[in-house]
């Protein structure tokens, strides 16, 4: 058929001449089933959101976060432990089929496909139905998922000791201390040992110097023969700059106290 030929337009009686606004009728001619969404739904929103606020800000004051001591990268006996929401995460990762040779596994390739099942769920199971037994694709993901989450989480945290754990590793504060560079113990201690212990003894890649409970001939003898990962021979002097170093040392103890 060629433009133009054949072509018959007729009109229609139902479609009005003229054109209208397409306007979307009020909310307040359908009573009871819909609300303004200004002010009532939002305020009603906001409520809510207030009460979860409070409930959450009161529950962080009556259990604070378990914050431990500061850590010390020369205490191979602490064994670190992630947060409670990457507990299943972890716990994963102690399965033969994950762990080991198969690491890439449990920390990417199982954790992907679980996430990522659960973002398509929506579109695996796009029925016309709201209710569960209508969804039951994206309802039994959702449940498998949920269910694998709270077990892991479970026998992640089961056998630990929090309390214990808390107890052996609380949080030290730091001392004030007086340095006193015009010590004759000072100069030995920044030849030899500021490296490792900090200007003020706070430490870093060794311990802090604060606190201890050593007398001057043990310090003398750790800082000639070493203690733990601490190597012999890091202090390079004089017989007399190291008594005038573990002086300075047990000053500066003094001071804090």
């Amino acid at each position: 058929m060629h433009k133009g030929k054949g072509m018959k337009f007729v009109g229609d009686s139902r479609i009005s001449a003229e054109r209208k606004p397409n306007i979307p009728k009020d909310y307040s001619e359908y009573p009871g089933r819909t609300e303004a969404f200004w002010p009532n739904f939002l305020l009603k929103e906001w409520l809510v959101g207030a009460v979860f606020l409070v409930g959450f800000l009161c529950l962080t004051l009556a259990h604070p976060s378990p914050l431990e001591g500061m850590a010390d990268p020369t205490n191979a006996s602490y064994i670190p432990l992630p947060d409670w929401y990457f507990l299943f995460l972890y716990e994963l990762l102690k399965y033969e089929f994950a762990s080991g040779d198969w690491t890439l596994m449990g920390i990417l390739i199982l954790p992907g496909l679980a996430f990522g099942a659960l973002l398509l769920a929506p579109f695996l199971d796009n029925g016309p139905g709201r209710r569960p037994h209508q969804r039951p694709v994206a309802i039994g993901m959702m449940l498998l998922g949920l269910v694998a989450v709270i077990w892991l989480t479970y026998t992640s945290a089961a056998h630990v000791d929090w309390e214990g754990r808390a107890e052996a590793n609380k949080p030290v504060p730091q001392a004030e201390v007086t340095i006193d560079e015009s010590h004759p113990g000072f100069a030995a201690y920044e030849n030899s040992c500021l490296a490792c212990h900090g200007a003020e003894l706070e430490g870093g890649a060794g311990p802090s110097l604060v606190g201890i409970e050593l007398s001057a001939e043990e310090i003398a003898t750790i800082a000639v023969d070493g203690i733990g990962t601490m190597p012999a021979d890091q202090f390079q002097g004089t017989d007399e700059e190291l008594e005038q170093l573990a002086d300075f040392i047990i000053t500066v103890n003094e001071s804090a106290e």
